[in-house]
Parts: structure tokens; C-alpha cells; sequence
């Protein structure tokens, strides 16, 4: 097992039908076990290639641990759940789907409030006018407040959000929010808008190259056959052959 190469995929959805079809399309078949239930699989036709089923959260710990060799996921998570990802995981190519952007969104009805910059004046003014700090859902605190860091911005409060982020200015949890949007049909939906320059992060579906595995030359082979077949650039492979030998 430990000469396999391991690969996380998502265990569900449309993002494990869409890892399933890229790979189909690049002549790679890919077979789970018994039932819908297994989490193990494997590659058929390539030997020692072993196929792990996750949830996408999972596959970004177990890249940054070590114990997958890659793994398909969100942009989106590995940035909010992974410290440093640049020390433990390499984004080897993008996918082409699986497509959305980490905003801020507004109560539609703040009709002054048309950019990031905007922000800024609301979240002074609503300290000064309240005597409490401008209260931000999200579930995605790290994200966003290294965006606010690099704003220079600093006088708001994060909120946790634990179930429907958007409804939160609805029932009072927050004034604001950030969360992740493909259409913005939900955000208008809850009479949300998006404002310009508030986008933290465009995210889509990746796969990545953990760093803190161990990569013998037998894996290193199969890694560059998957990826030629995968159609990943030159570039990238090679950047990654020199990260690993660093």
C-alpha cells in the first residue's frame, strides 16, 4: 500500500460525478468498491493506484497530513482549513469545474453601499452610531479576515455561521455576510447583493500534490503517466519534481 499512489476524490455529488468524468474522458476508469457505501476504489487497467473516497474537507487534511498523494478538492477549502497550504500542498492543475467565488454580501436595500470601499465608511459609521462592532456571517473565518487584514480593515465581528449563511441579516445574526456563490440566485434570493471588489477568493475544484508524503520513484512514475494522460502542463509537473527534491 505504501508503494501505491493514493488518491482522495470526493465520495458524493456533482463534484465526484464531474472528478469521475474527467478521468473517464483522459481514457482513466474509475471503480468503487461494493456500493455506494465503499471508500476505497481504484483506477482500472493501472496497477498500484489506489482510490480513497472523501468528503472534499477530508481530502484538504489528509493532503496536508500526508496520508493521500492527491487529492481533488476545492480551492475554497484548502485555503480556509489548511495553515501555510504553499508548505504542504502543491495546486498541480485546475479542473474546469466545480466553479465559485468566496464574496461579501449586503442587504440589498443599503443602496449606498456599491463596493469594498463603501464598507469601510458602514462598518466606522455602524461602531460609532451602535457601540457594538458591524457583525459579519460566515463560514469562512480565515479567509476572510485575511482579506480584511489586507484592507486595513479591523472594526467588525466574525460570526460563525452554522446553517443557511444568507439568511443571517434575515433573522438578525448578522449585517452582513461572506460565503461562497456560483449564481447568485440564493443571495438575491434572501435579498442579498454582491458589491464590487468584494470578491476574497474565485474558486473551482483542483487537484493537488501533498507535500508531506513520501514520494519514492516508483509513485514519482506513476504520477507523471496519470498527469500526462490528465493533459497537466509540463511546467507544473517539473515545479513539483524540484519541490519535492528541495
Amino acid at each position: 500500500m505504501a508503494e501505491n499512489l493514493i488518491i482522495g476524490i470526493p465520495n458524493k455529488g456533482r463534484l465526484q460525478k464531474d472528478t469521475e468524468e474527467i478521468f473517464l474522458n483522459s481514457g482513466l476508469k474509475i471503480q468503487r468498491g461494493n456500493g455506494e457505501r465503499e471508500y476505497t476504489g481504484k483506477m482500472v487497467g493501472i496497477e498500484n493506484i489506489d482510490i480513497i473516497f472523501l468528503s472534499p474537507k477530508e481530502i484538504s487534511y489528509e493532503l496536508q497530513k500526508g496520508s493521500i498523494d492527491l487529492g481533488i478538492t476545492g480551492l475554497d477549502l484548502i485555503e480556509e482549513y489548511i495553515y501555510e497550504p504553499k508548505d504542504c500542498i502543491f495546486n498541480l492543475m485546475e479542473l474546469g469545474f466545480g466553479f465559485a467565488d468566496v464574496v461579501v454580501a449586503v442587504p440589498s436595500s443599503w443602496i449606498d453601499v456599491k463596493s469594498i470601499t463603501d464598507l469601510e465608511d458602514v462598518i466606522y459609521d455602524f461602531r460609532i452610531k451602535n457601540k457594538k462592532r458591524l457583525r459579519i456571517a460566515t463560514k469562512y473565518p480565515n479567509i476572510s479576515r485575511n482579506f480584511f487584514e489586507a484592507l486595513g480593515y479591523s472594526d467588525y465581528l466574525l460570526v460563525d455561521s452554522h446553517g443557511a449563511t444568507e439568511g443571517a441579516p434575515a433573522y438578525g445574526s448578522s449585517e452582513i455576510i461572506i460565503d461562497i456563490t456560483s449564481t447568485g440566485s440564493t443571495l438575491k434570493a434572501n435579498q442579498l447583493k454582491r458589491i464590487d471588489l468584494g470578491t476574497l477568493l474565485r474558486s473551482q475544484a483542483c487537484l493537488f500534490g501533498a507535500l508531506n508524503t513520501t514520494w519514492n520513484e516508483e509513485k514519482l512514475s506513476l504520477l507523471e503517466n496519470l498527469l500526462s494522460k490528465l493533459k497537466c502542463s509540463e511546467k507544473n509537473i517539473q515545479k513539483f519534481k524540484i519541490i519535492l527534491s528541495e
